[in-house]
């Protein structure tokens, strides 16, 4: 598994992805921001996926880890379109597993394919976080330089942002009216969250057409939840979402 695969989704688009063959429906895992398929939540879903014989795909958007692309050229429609082409390459039902930034590409990618989709599981879910994120100061200094680069708290490399990604997502915003999916969907966030308030979680449940939404909140969970005990309950509320018998 040292080596992925690769699939050409679109001219320049190729994306680096591991899947596991098993029972269905498929686990699909979408990273946040910066992230790719190899961090922690990814991997350990994958891990237990193994154990337990489920099917998964884990992959990197355009511009991120082992995928082609420059990170500064993509755009939050474009890693939406990444996803969908990875959905579109499997067969069967599809539950979708999204991180911070992934858990707005989950809900979009489950508009755009409802029929493949059995259930969401969103991890700091933050969708419309261009508007929410980002005050009118640090929105003027991207409309007038078209790039902003702030020290990030994961790791060395700063935190870019640019105009393209961040109109793109501004034209994509989800959280002002009703979001039609119906399939069931649970939001894990932490109290302690830095980056993603969890009312973010709360404000997203009220807006699912679905009657099916569970919010669980962690007291002292911060935006990653990769603790072993967050990781046991990603398990827990993907495992609780999964038929017993092959789908």
């Amino acid at each position: 598994m040292d080596t992925p695969a690769y699939l050409d989704a679109a001219p320049g688009r190729r994306l680096a992805f591991r899947r596991r063959k098993g029972r269905g429906p498929t686990l699909v895992f979408l990273p946040g921001y910066r992230s790719d398929m190899a961090g922690s939540k990814a991997t350990a879903l994958d891990a237990w996926a193994k154990a337990q014989g489920r099917a998964m795909l884990r992959f990197d958007y355009s511009g991120c880890g082992r995928s082609d692309g420059d990170f500064e050229g993509q755009t939050l429609d474009g890693w939406r379109d990444d996803a969908l082409a990875m959905i579109d390459s499997v067969e069967g039902p599809i539950l979708l597993v999204g991180s911070s930034m992934g858990g707005w590409l989950m809900l979009l990618t489950a508009l755009a394919r409802p029929e493949r989709i059995v259930g969401l599981v969103g991890i700091a879910a933050a969708p419309d976080f261009t508007d929410w994120g980002f005050d009118e100061a640090r929105k003027r200094l991207l409309r007038e330089r078209g790039r902003l680069e702030e020290a990030s708290p994961y790791g060395e490399a700063p935190y870019v942002t640019t105009l393209g990604f961040w109109e793109s997502g501004e034209a994509l915003k989800l959280l002002e009216g009703e979001i039609a999916l119906s399939c069931p969907i649970r939001l894990l966030h932490g109290l302690e969250d830095a980056d993603v308030p969890w009312r973010v979680s709360h404000r997203l449940m009220e807006r699912l057409r679905s009657a099916d939404v569970r919010m669980t909140l962690v007291k002292d969970g911060d935006h990653r939840l990769s603790r072993p005990t967050d990781i046991a309950l990603l398990i827990e509320t993907v495992a609780g979402l999964l038929p017993d018998k092959d789908a």
